[in-house]
């Protein structure tokens, strides 16, 4: 097994995810089209590589994702990947609705395991509460803290783009895990002085998202994406400052990007989306890419991180 998937527990919870899982939002055409060829041989070469941990969701191509994951797990053992999936939004082959009410959270998770194969799921988010943050609270968490209890969801998450919503989630919510999206990445630190020090104080486990901030840590350039948008000039500005001292000290990108976002201690584990087995193999030997300390000192040095960051 690679090194870089074989260690990694979900904070309090048990679950062995790995340190790298896949996110399957490109099985979800996010973007564009992926093959049902490219679909099958990414979902094949993260098993290959160690990952167990499929991160996936119905907006994820208005249930797409989960349906071809259902379809490409089907015949593994089931002790032998951990699947995550999300509620609050019902979705058709040409709607998404918001829905994060008890009932709807129950029906919604009804339909994920059904397009996913399974009869339970491992994590639960709660997905993107951002409009919805009371309904969330007394509604969707509260059908996932049942669901727990009745042992058809091992761990009760929340996955969003932000952290602060998710700081009042951990203090208000007995939830076992969040994830986070892009906020805890070589480019944005928003997660380091709230979230964090709260999910670790409280056993929460913290998975990452986004480390490549929707591909501008990969290859930064203008008309690059950076959360899902076309990259403003500062933040084009500060990639292009840290891919110069990646090339100074001969450090893959993405290396940095996914050697950062495992240093802190908070961090279980980190999902990176992937829409070909090759992608997936370049990830894993990212993972495990040797970074210099010069490196590091150098990117503190110039003002592109702040002193207090954990790096490896």
């Amino acid at each position: 097994m690679n090194r870089a998937v074989g260690e990694g527990v979900l904070g309090r919870t048990g679950l062995a995810v790995g340190r790298l899982g896949l996110g399957c939002a490109p099985l979800g055409n996010l973007y564009e089209p992926v093959s049902e060829q490219d679909a099958e041989g990414t979902v094949r070469a993260a098993l290959t590589g160690g990952m167990r941990q499929f991160d996936t969701a119905p907006r994820y191509g208005n249930g797409v994702s989960e349906a071809r994951l259902g379809r490409l797990l089907a015949g593994v053992p089931r002790s032998q990947f951990v699947v995550a999936t999300k509620v609050g939004y019902h979705v058709t082959e040409s709607s998404v609705e918001p829905d994060f009410s008890y009932d709807g959270t129950m029906r919604c998770l009804e339909r994920s395991m059904a397009r996913l194969g399974v009869d339970r799921v491992d994590i639960a988010h709660v997905h993107d509460p951002d409009d919805h943050e009371q309904e969330a609270l007394t509604g969707a968490f509260r059908a996932l803290v049942d669901l727990r209890e009745q042992g058809v969801v091992s761990a009760v998450g929340a996955g969003m783009n932000q952290s602060e919503m998710l700081e009042r989630i951990v203090a208000r919510v007995d939830v076992d895990c969040v994830l986070l999206a892009g906020r805890y990445t070589l480019l944005d630190q928003g997660a380091l002085a709230g979230l964090l020090p709260a999910c670790e104080a409280r056993g929460v486990g913290v998975i990452l998202g986004g480390v490549y901030n929707s591909g501008l840590l990969a290859d930064p350039h203008p008309g690059a994406k950076y959360d899902y948008r076309t990259v403003p000039p500062d933040r084009l500005a500060t990639a292009l400052a840290i891919q110069e001292i990646c090339a100074r000290h001969g450090v893959p990108m993405k290396a940095a990007a996914l050697r950062f976002a495992l240093a802190h201690p908070a961090v279980s584990t980190l999902v990176v989306g992937a829409r070909t087995a090759e992608e997936v193999r370049e990830n894993l030997a990212m993972a495990e890419a040797a970074v210099p300390c010069e490196f590091w000192t150098e990117l503190r040095a110039a003002g592109l991180l702040p002193q207090e960051v954990p790096t490896p």
